[in-house]
């Protein structure tokens, strides 16, 4: 019999561990904020306790054969009832899952999958839940709704040194992931924003986008191999560093968000960890001056790990500039090279397109230290990396993110197009409200915007008028040619919207994977393809 591992209890209402979640007193502290700010009372709901919550009875049981890992208490299904959790501080009903399994081992893992499909129960693979865009939320209109969550998966099983590759359980979160592989001297070097509360298999599951501005965006470049179980079986793809033999197995399970299996496990290239590193941050005297200059450098094939422009106001606001200059925060970083020369390069080309910085403000490593920590560049670090939250949660305050991809040619236009449907549509919700973009990501041939929204408060303000607002910008970013996300995934948020974006070829036959590996449609149902 193998024992469950204890875990350190993640908070219900916000993301996080429970440890994180701000006091009464913080929490009634920043609603005075933002009442004075305002200029009226803003209400603080009471936070829950999980035996506190009114949550529908459970429908089905499990059996006896897996039920010493299956949970059916208030906790575990308000934990895994997705984003709509937080919605309780506002009254809103949960619709959370019957059961909640925690496997430990592939052998459990087979029997509650199999009991799932053989009865018709919506089953929602769960690795960290920090999904955005409704991932794992239980779906409506089911009789029995089974999250089985991939945490007791959680270890590096095997590190090969010689190909650079590691062997890896789904269920690992990022800075465990990182502990098992630092003794060796090695790292994964995939840091999504949510790094602290997700997991190698949801990221392989929603194609995240990590560390890497260039070259090495997303955690598609460092999959060599994957294991997952469906509901017809397993599947497990060659482990090579590379194929010519035919569609890549592997192509279809980035990305599949739950819809086909459970990700047990993966081969994953690894990397001798950073010595040399060389960070910058280059301001540019306008928005415009600072996107040439980021396309010129990413072009140029230099590859630097960081390389995000913010707009004016986002470094203003999180990098304590003025408001009218973009800010550049540019880095390289290597296991066994000096970082001075790209460095050199990157800074001539940004100085060509009027980026300014002293000489001086250029830092350098060469024996594993870290740079970026201080000055703008380090600004925004502290403010782009979660640290706590859950101030404003129930407030009725309106704000969010979308990200996007487009090529350069079009991207002046799309971006105009964009900020135009935003100032619209929270003038018509909010009354007016804020926006800012950044680019999480550069490629050659375009950039990864990412815009960031908060409306005007009042009272009344809900789940309708945040959703009128993300329509509205979904809207325009697909009229104007970009890709519903680049790095959220699809979920349940984003389907419309994928729906417009993919060919219709492509979902007859993704259509035709799923009835083939899940012929009784159970895995995730509602994410990516309907029946």
């Amino acid at each position: 019999m193998v024992a469950t591992k204890r875990k350190p209890p993640r908070s219900i209402w916000m993301f996080g561990l429970q440890s994180d979640e701000p006091t009464e007193a913080q929490r009634r502290a920043h609603a005075k904020e933002l009442s004075e700010r305002y200029g009226m009372t803003i209400e603080l709901p009471p936070i829950p306790r999980a035996e506190e919550l009114r949550l529908r009875a459970p429908r089905i049981k499990p059996p006896d054969a897996i039920a010493e890992f299956c949970y059916q208490d208030n906790y575990e299904r308000a934990l895994h009832a997705g984003y709509r959790t937080g919605l309780a501080l506002r009254g809103e009903t949960l619709n959370p899952p019957d059961v909640v399994a925690h496997p430990r081992t592939e052998e459990e893992l087979e029997r509650v999958l199999e009991w799932c499909s053989k009865n018709g129960y919506a089953t929602i693979p769960y690795g960290g839940g920090s999904s955005s865009v409704n991932g794992v939320t239980p779906p409506e209109g089911w009789d029995g709704i089974v999250t089985i969550d991939m945490d007791q998966f959680d270890q590096v099983l095997e590190i090969d040194a010689t190909s650079r590759a590691a062997r890896i359980q789904a269920g690992v979160f990022g800075p465990e992931l990182e502990d098992q592989l630092r003794p060796h001297g090695f790292t994964l070097r995939h840091f999504p924003q949510s790094f602290a509360g997700s997991t190698l298999g949801g990221w392989i599951a929603t194609r995240s986008g990590g560390h890497y501005a260039t070259k090495d965006t997303h955690i598609d470049d460092f999959v060599e191999s994957v294991r997952m179980l469906t509901p017809m079986g397993w599947w497990e793809s060659r482990r090579v560093p590379a194929s010519g033999a035919g569609p890549d197995p592997n192509r279809l399970a980035l990305g599949s968000e739950g819809i086909l299996g459970i990700i047990t496990e993966a081969w994953m290239r690894i990397q001798a960890r950073p010595t040399y590193r060389a960070t910058a941050g280059v301001t540019f005297p306008s928005w415009e001056k600072g996107y040439e200059a980021v396309r010129q450098i990413v072009q140029s094939k230099l590859w630097p790990a960081n390389l995000r422009l913010l707009d004016p106001e986002l470094a203003r606001g999180s990098a304590g500039l003025d408001g009218t200059r973009a800010l550049l925060a540019l880095g390289f970083e290597s296991a066994d090279m000096p970082q001075e020369w790209p460095m050199r390069q990157a800074i001539r080309i940004a100085r060509e397109n009027g980026g300014q910085i002293d000489d001086d403000a250029i830092l350098y490593a060469d024996s594993g230290q870290y740079t970026g920590r201080g000055g703008a560049v380090g600004a925004w670090r502290d403010a782009f990396i979660p640290r706590g939250g859950g101030l404003a949660a129930g407030l009725g305050t309106v704000g969010g993110t979308v990200e996007t991809a487009i090529t350069w040619e079009r991207w002046p236009e799309f971006d105009r197009q964009v900020r135009e449907a935003f100032a619209k549509v929270l003038k018509e919700v909010c009354g007016g409200g804020t926006l800012n973009c950044r680019f999480t990501h550069v490629y050659v041939d375009g950039p990864a915007p990412y815009y960031t929204f908060a409306g005007f408060y009042r009272p009344g303000l809900g789940t309708q008028e945040q959703a009128a607002v993300k329509k509205a910008a979904s809207d325009a970013i697909m009229k104007a040619g970009g890709t519903i996300t680049h790095h959220h995934a699809v979920g349940r948020q984003h389907r419309p919207w994928y729906d417009q974006e993919r060919p219709e070829p492509f979902a007859v036959a993704l259509r035709a994977a799923k009835r083939a590996l899940d012929p009784n449609w159970v895995m995730n149902p509602g994410v990516l393809i309907d029946p």
